[in-house]
């Protein structure tokens, strides 16, 4: 399918063909790439674009040449584009999954052209990573990748300004919605391959000197970028607000999940199958008192981990949680046996088990 997505304030034209999502520059335009295929700052760009490199659903990335450089040259080519003359990013996602969103002020206008997906890639900033070849280039597709128009003019390092925005809001975004990284216990802030074009109006009449927090610009950047990260977030793999009002969403970075919870409850309740465990499982897992006592409980983890309050704190806190959790569901109240994490965790799996045992009971 070819369509054109959206017809910009800056004139420029915005289609999608190709299994890939291209702005079309009706004029002189800066653009600030991350990617490593034509990536900087260039003034003499024709296009940038987003391409889906999957060959088909459920299939592996598809590489045209040796190197990520050389494959995209070829894919810039394929798009009838000019390889020298465009800046290009790859991805898994979807290009029919992406988001578009425009914010005003006044004369100033600003576009966020996002697509994006966390939930196998999804990482936070700092944690254990083994990728480190100095001399080769990378062959990885970035997950949340962003194209921003910005429909004003910006001197070189204000652009670069606006990329340290446009990225601290894709944070937030995730953030927001509490999504894990997938390689330690903390929230995720990205992924480990996202990439973002800034495209700003060399033409235009309006010139802008900020691009951070206290400025209208950033203001905007911050707002669409937001916006368009959680739309296509939740249009690529249904990461929303509703998904993640569930207690095994929100604890499945600590290693929690109903599986692994089974293997205990069946040797105390054999007569309990386990489809039927997972499905009441499940179920409480969305309650409102289970999901919001459980919520207030993975923040005293992630307090703890951060130096916020101590082990002493995080333990009297937990139980006092437990507490209420267990007067709500009426059942007995789970000791914390010790001040650490672990302990915190088998004690709520415990208290779990225990609401599930008065409702599965046979």
């Amino acid at each position: 399918m070819s369509e054109k997505l959206c017809t910009l304030s800056t004139g420029d034209e915005v289609y999608f063909y190709d299994k890939s999502v291209v702005i079309c520059f009706q004029g002189k335009r800066k653009v600030l790439s991350t990617s490593l295929y034509n990536g900087g700052y260039h003034e003499d760009f024709t296009a940038v674009y987003n391409y889906d490199a999957k060959q088909g659903a459920g299939m592996p990335c598809e590489m045209l040449a040796d190197n990520y450089v050389d494959h995209m040259q070829l894919i810039s080519q394929r798009l009838a584009l000019a390889p020298e003359k465009v800046s290009g990013m790859s991805t898994a996602a979807s290009m029919e999954n992406v988001a578009v969103e425009t914010l005003k002020y006044k004369e100033l206008t600003v576009t966020a052209i996002v697509t994006g997906g966390i939930e196998t890639n999804g990482g936070r900033v700092g944690d254990p990573a083994d990728y480190y070849r100095p001399q080769e280039k990378p062959v990885k597709y970035g997950t949340i990748n962003i194209m921003l128009a910005l429909d004003c003019d910006l001197a070189p390092g204000t652009i670069a300004r606006a990329l340290v925005t446009c990225t601290e809001a894709k944070t937030a975004a995730i953030q927001e919605l509490l999504e894990g990284s997938k390689y330690s216990q903390g929230l995720a802030t990205g992924s480990g391959t996202d990439q973002t074009i800034i495209v700003c109006n060399a033409e235009s009449e309006l010139y802008l000197d900020g691009a951070g927090k206290h400025s209208k610009l950033g203001e905007l950047i911050g707002k669409a970028v937001i916006a368009a990260v959680k739309k296509a977030l939740a249009k690529q793999s249904g990461l929303t607000p509703t998904l993640q009002h569930n207690a095994f969403r929100r604890l499945k970075r600590f290693g929690v999940q109903p599986g692994g919870m089974w293997e205990d409850f069946h040797s105390a309740q054999p007569a309990v199958i386990k489809p039927e465990y997972l499905v009441a499982a499940e179920k409480l897992a969305c309650e409102e008192s289970m999901l919001t006592f459980t919520s207030l409980y993975i923040h005293l983890l992630d307090q703890c981990s951060w130096k916020l309050i101590s082990t002493q704190e995080m333990q009297q806190a937990g139980q006092a949680l437990l507490q209420l959790l267990a007067a709500k569901y009426e059942v007995q109240e789970e000791t914390i046996a010790e001040a650490t994490a672990e302990a915190l965790l088998a004690s709520w799996e415990k208290q779990f088990n225990a609401v599930l045992k008065t409702r599965l009971a046979k």
